[in-house]
């Protein structure tokens, strides 16, 4: 059986509603006239409060590991 795969550009909106944390993933669309490309609901990804501490914790492991690696830098001016 063949998995599906999911592109996202990024999460439009993160939101806490019955009960359940709500990613909305969204893909960046090319904007009117060549203007600035807008996003553009795709998916939505639905689980309980403690499926999303688990995922947070997977990816600021891994945010820890790119770092490690230089390919990610920390930006100290966004924490001002």
């Amino acid at each position: 059986m063949a998995e599906k795969e999911i592109f996202a550009d990024g999460i439009g909106q993160i939101h806490f509603a019955g009960g359940m944390v709500r990613f909305d993933f969204v893909t960046l669309q090319p904007g009117k006239d060549n203007g600035e490309p807008t996003p553009e609901y795709k998916e939505r990804i639905i689980m309980p409060p403690q499926g999303f501490l688990n995922a947070f914790q997977s990816m600021q492991n891994l945010i820890d590991k790119l770092l490690e690696a230089g390919v990610l830098q920390k930006n100290d001016a966004a924490k001002k």
